[in-house]
């Protein structure tokens, strides 16, 4: 398989609540776009892991993603060590991305900073030719993304490229809607958490109505990046 671009989520709902906008968006221009879940999210406290590969199917079909998968690491104790690294570079040189989209760099969750760091790693050691994995028995060639970009997430941070996601701001609310067992419902008897409240919902209505009013539009998604960041003409900036 060949894809553009794949999304990565330590959890189901970090893809769709951080650059949900930003995919639809590119999938509305062309690219072909996979989502890749690191894990079930088995350890929130809301819902079942059942509960959510249903309710990312259901995001994934929303956005219109080509693919979606999940890894099933260990939810809040996978590691960034070599066993891990191999089964994530599997799957990146099985898709092919040209970008990967991934967790933010330093955040609340400590499994978002080590799914960072996790795909990093990995995105850099599938480009080597002495580094061997295998996807359904065959042995892969070596590959390695172009870019690798981090979206924002609980942690307000300045972003270093934000993209106008204006036109698609209603689908990223539909995808994160999905994830119906995770959110404000005024009629459940589940657990309150942090991410259940009408606050946190409302929060990612204007955190992309804020990042959007930065640069003179209605929403917007942002993100960092480590390396230097680079144009071919200077009036590629908006």
């Amino acid at each position: 398989m060949k894809i553009d671009i794949l999304a990565i989520g330590a959890h189901p709902d970090d893809v769709e609540l951080s650059c949900a906008g930003t995919l639809a968006k590119e999938m509305a221009n062309g690219k072909q776009v996979a989502i890749l879940d690191l894990t079930q999210g088995e350890l929130g406290t809301r819902g079942t892991a059942e509960i959510r590969v249903r309710e990312a199917k259901a995001a994934a079909r929303i956005l219109g993603a080509k693919a979606r998968y999940n890894l099933n690491f260990a939810d809040g104790f996978f590691k960034n060590d070599k066993a891990h690294q191999l089964q994530l570079a599997a799957y990146i040189r099985f898709l092919k991305p040209d970008m990967v989209l991934c967790n933010a760099v330093s955040d609340r969750h400590p499994d978002h900073g080590r799914a960072a760091a996790l795909v990093v790693e990995s995105c850099f050691l599938c480009g080597l030719q002495q580094v061997k994995t295998t996807y359904d028995g065959q042995p892969q060639e070596a590959w390695r993304p172009k870019q690798v970009y981090h979206y924002i997430q609980w942690n307000e941070a300045r972003p270093d490229f934000v993209v106008d996601i204006s036109a698609h701001m209603d689908t990223k609310l539909k995808a994160v809607n999905a994830y119906a067992s995770q959110f404000f419902n005024p009629k459940t008897s589940a657990p309150e958490t942090l991410i259940s409240s009408q606050n946190f919902m409302d929060s990612v209505k204007y955190r992309a109505a804020n990042m959007g009013r930065l640069i003179g539009v209605d929403h917007a998604e942002g993100f960092t990046a480590t390396r230097l960041l680079a144009v071919d003409r200077i009036n590629d900036l908006i």
